[in-house]
């Protein structure tokens, strides 16, 4: 049976739409005098925040940009002054943005009454969560176990935050978690690990929406962006895709009746299932 569900922060759990980086790594390149894109901002999403600066400064048309004004390609040092810049500009605004999704806190409850234990993995480093989490505790979401990507070698794609977790709560063998998020990054570091990957679409960062844009967007339209992120997520090997959070326990006892089954998740393939 699951013995427990390993949830993403910023936009599977909390600020619905993951606005909060967003918001500052444009400002941060702006700072540069440097144009990203909102979408471009999102495409390194769920990646521990240094290494989606450089993510972000590898994309052929800001890497140009930045080579045109500066007259070279951003290097170690500019990277790090510009993650100065962001971790500021994020520090100042996180507490904003501790609002649990709708749903997400009646999820838990309804798992922890399966006795299934709740640990997260976060593209936040210790310091931007010691701002988060009393928030959304405060509000109601408080899950038993937190890792970042400071506390292990390597954040995501790597599967050692998961391993953390799974010590900490003392869960095994690996294929009896579920690991929940809205980033490609996620569901990576999910099939690395060996567990079960949910990918949720409404409320997320691949998504990109917020509640109002969603009620706003014509259905057929909608369901195309849905669509999209569906594919994006099944590309990177998500073994189950969610419209929203409140989905979730029911994939929950999917996944226990397959287990019964001796159906398995195994490392880095699509379909991920061993008997």
């Amino acid at each position: 049976m699951v013995q427990a569900v390993i949830f993403d922060w910023a936009g599977t759990t909390i600020d619905y739409g993951c606005f909060a980086p967003v918001a500052a790594f444009v400002e941060a390149f702006k700072n540069k005098d440097i144009a990203i894109t909102v979408e471009e901002a999102r495409i390194p999403m769920g990646l521990p925040k240094r290494d989606h600066i450089s993510e972000i400064f590898q994309m052929e048309r800001v890497a140009s940009i930045w080579q045109e004004k500066y007259g070279k390609l951003a290097d170690e040092a500019d990277i790090d002054n510009m993650y100065v810049d962001f971790e500021t500009m994020l520090l100042s605004t996180l507490k904003e943005y501790a609002t649990p999704i709708p749903g997400a806190i009646e999820v838990v409850e309804q798992l922890r009454v399966q006795h299934i234990k709740i640990g997260s993995t976060t593209g936040y480093t210790s310091g931007m969560m010691n701002i988060i989490v009393p928030e959304a505790e405060r509000q109601g979401y408080a899950p038993d176990m937190l890792v970042t990507p400071d506390m292990v070698d390597a954040g995501r794609p790597y599967p050692w935050m998961c391993y953390l977790n799974a010590m900490r709560l003392g869960v095994y063998p690996m294929h009896e978690m579920v690991k929940v998020g809205d980033t490609v990054s996620d569901m990576r570091e999910a099939i690395n690990a060996g567990v079960w990957a949910v990918g949720v679409i409404k409320g997320g960062n691949e998504l990109g929406m917020n509640e109002a844009e969603i009620a706003a967007c014509p259905p057929d339209k909608l369901a195309e962006k849905m669509r999209t992120v569906r594919k994006r997520f099944e590309a990177a090997g998500a073994h189950y895709v969610i419209e929203s959070i409140h989905q979730l326990p029911d994939v929950v006892n999917v996944i226990n009746e397959r287990l019964k089954q001796r159906e398995y998740p195994i490392f880095g393939t699509q379909e991920g299932i061993a008997r």
